[in-house]
């Protein structure tokens, strides 16, 4: 069964000639979530706004239900907007302060052919679905929290009944207590209804507990994934071991990454980690491997982990 939204190599190159994103492949089945990690600018949200065909990729595929959406037009365009939503970073500067909670909610509903029936009695739906009274929907973003501006935000994502929703860094802007809110309401949506996530972030500590699979990316690409569990448990590229032990409780094991992230447009030959890798050798400089399968649903892109017992064919498929 093929996923529900799925990237093919997907790459990216900017004019001032930094390759933000290189042969990306991601995968989210229905119902799941997929956490994309990473440190800033490292490819994370490029990568979700070519999902969202708000960019054009360069290179590679993007397809939705099993067809192919990478250059989708009118109509295929629309509907593919429909069933494919965003909660941005920053509710603040996403909804537009000189207009209603309720014209924010309205406006996706309109575009997409809902009658106005059908909107004004979504809306207080979406609101009470998200935790707000809908009496919110007469407020201006303004006279709201940080908090109860993302709860709108997510409504709006949830107006069209999406099947996918990208949130990039979603809950960054909000402080912890408020981070465990809203995150507590997207499992809960989640489990009621069974839509799936793409969670970007730069915190670990949120996607271990919030994700089912997690791709890490560094310098445009993704150099592991594997199941959320498996991952924490058993982390194989030396920047993922790096990253988790740097979350909280891992004090013990912590590794400490040294140096700066390299210029996209001027990356190093070779593997883009190594300027900064404590285990380099000096294959490292000529070869930065595809993904290669190291356990079930386990997929690593280092020099390190070439040599593994064949896996079975679905598993390279997968991979490539």
């Amino acid at each position: 069964m093929s996923a529900l939204l799925e990237a093919q190599g997907l790459t990216k190159t900017f004019g001032n000639g930094v390759r933000a994103v290189s042969s990306v492949n991601l995968a989210v089945d229905a119902g799941e979530t997929l956490g994309i990690v990473g440190e800033s600018g490292c490819g994370k949200s490029t990568t979700a706004k070519m999902l969202l065909r708000l960019l054009d990729a360069d290179e590679g595929g993007i397809y939705f239900d099993g067809a192919e959406v990478t250059h989708a037009k009118g109509k295929a365009l629309k509907n593919l907007r429909k069933r494919l939503q965003v909660v941005p970073q920053n509710p603040q500067t996403s909804l537009n302060p000189r207009v209603t909670v309720r014209s924010s909610l309205e406006f996706a509903m309109r575009v997409q052919g809902y009658q106005r029936g059908a909107r004004a009695k979504r809306i207080p739906e979406l609101l009470s679905r998200v935790g707000l009274d809908p009496s919110y929907a007469e407020r201006y973003p303004h006279q709201m929290s940080g908090g109860q501006l993302q709860r709108v935000a997510i409504a709006r994502a949830l107006s069209t009944e999406p099947d996918v929703v990208i949130c990039d860094e979603a809950v960054s802007a909000l402080d912890k207590s408020v981070q465990a809110q809203v995150l507590n309401l997207l499992v809960e949506l989640q489990r009621d209804l069974k839509v799936a996530y793409v969670f970007i972030s730069h915190d670990l500590g949120v996607v271990e507990h919030f994700a089912d699979r997690v791709a890490v990316m560094y310098l445009g690409r993704v150099v592991e994934e594997a199941g959320a569990a498996e991952l924490w448990a058993n982390p194989k590229h030396p920047y993922t071991q790096t990253l988790i032990s740097s979350t909280p409780g891992r004090a013990d094991k912590r590794m400490v990454l040294t140096g700066e992230l390299p210029n996209p447009a001027n990356p190093p030959s070779g593997c883009g980690f190594r300027t900064r890798c404590p285990v380099v050798v000096d294959q490292c400089a000529s070869t930065w491997p595809a993904l290669n399968v190291v356990g079930r649903k386990h997929f690593v892109s280092c020099v390190h982990h070439l040599d593994v017992a064949k896996p079975p064919e679905e598993e390279v498929a997968r991979a490539s």
